[in-house]
């Protein structure tokens, strides 16, 4: 699997342990502070590369220190960054995530990069021999640049899919509209598929999805597992029962570990099941880039 993941790389500041903002200038003590390469390319482009695919990841960053450590990060997990240009005059995208105790988890967010990331700022000729696109974040493309780039993509003979990082909205939707027709995998939660066709069941929104264009909806229902739907099937998948620690990335592990369970040749339902147990292991820890796990040992933990 050669896959480009292009689009939101960001790095997040996890804290955890956190009941209550302080007063005024007080301080408070927390277990942990952590940083870790987040994104719906970056995240992913993580955990694709910890389940055995090879990854180059293109995007915006800055030049500051921010980029310097995801960079670092990215680096250390096995990611290519050469497709990941450097914007002197902006600052590197990133979050501060408190994760509170019952697990809930607020966040600061900066743009940064991310906003000013156009196709102007990607070498189409570094895409050659890809099997699969990825692009996380339409909406910094817009619909129409990013269906150019998934196009293309599937010119050269690549798998395409898409996740998009705003909550679902009908605007945002006829924003990135002209995306869908060339996605072959739409990766969106529950939340945004409610949100962006105002449908009332999940399956129901998913299926006008794929009246939009996108070939199949994988959708992610947090604890209930993932739906998957085509226009001619409906799957449920359920997810795993673990202790949770931080759901922050479990979105981008769902998709890495779908994309991932499809290259090797498993139907829906077994990337789902892929998808889920990869998203379970992310969760038992801080970050998308949280514990030690391959591709054999999530496959275990998907058997048990």
């Amino acid at each position: 699997m050669l896959i480009a993941t292009v689009g939101v790389h960001v790095l997040d500041t996890h804290v955890i342990g956190i009941e209550s903002i302080p007063d005024a200038s007080d301080g408070q003590l927390v277990e942990t502070i952590r940083f870790s390469p987040a994104g719906t390319a970056g995240g992913t482009a993580v955990v694709l590369s910890r389940l055995g695919a090879e990854v180059t990841s293109f995007g915006a960053v800055g030049t500051d220190p921010i980029a310097d450590t995801l960079l670092a990060l990215l680096a250390r997990e096995g990611v290519s960054t050469a497709g990941l240009v450097r914007k002197a005059e902006l600052q590197t995208s990133a979050s501060v995530i408190p994760v509170r105790p019952n697990g809930d988890r607020p966040a600061w967010h900066c743009i940064g990069a991310n906003g000013a990331f156009t196709l102007a700022d990607l070498d189409l000729a570094a895409l050659e021999g890809i099997t699969h696109l990825h692009l996380g974040g339409p909406e910094f493309l817009g619909g129409e640049a990013a269906g150019q780039l998934l196009a293309h993509a599937r010119s050269i003979g690549a798998t395409t899919s898409l996740d998009v990082l705003a909550p679902g909205d009908p605007d945002m939707l006829a924003w990135i509209a002209d995306a869908l027709p060339h996605t072959d995998f739409l990766l969106p939660n529950d939340e945004q598929v409610l949100g962006f066709t105002g449908a009332a069941t999940l399956a129901e929104g998913a299926r006008a999805l794929v009246a939009a264009g996108a070939g199949c909806v994988a959708v992610t229902q947090g604890a209930k597992g993932a739906l998957v739907v085509t226009a001619d099937d409906v799957l449920e998948v359920p997810a795993y029962e673990i202790e949770v620690v931080d759901t922050t990335g479990c979105g981008d592990a769902f998709s890495a570990g779908f994309l991932r369970g499809l290259s090797l040749g498993l139907d829906h339902r077994g990337a789902a099941e892929l998808g889920c147990a990869t998203a379970a292991q992310v969760a038992q820890g801080l970050g998308t880039d949280a514990g030690s796990y391959t591709l054999a040992s999530v496959q275990a933990f998907a058997a048990r």
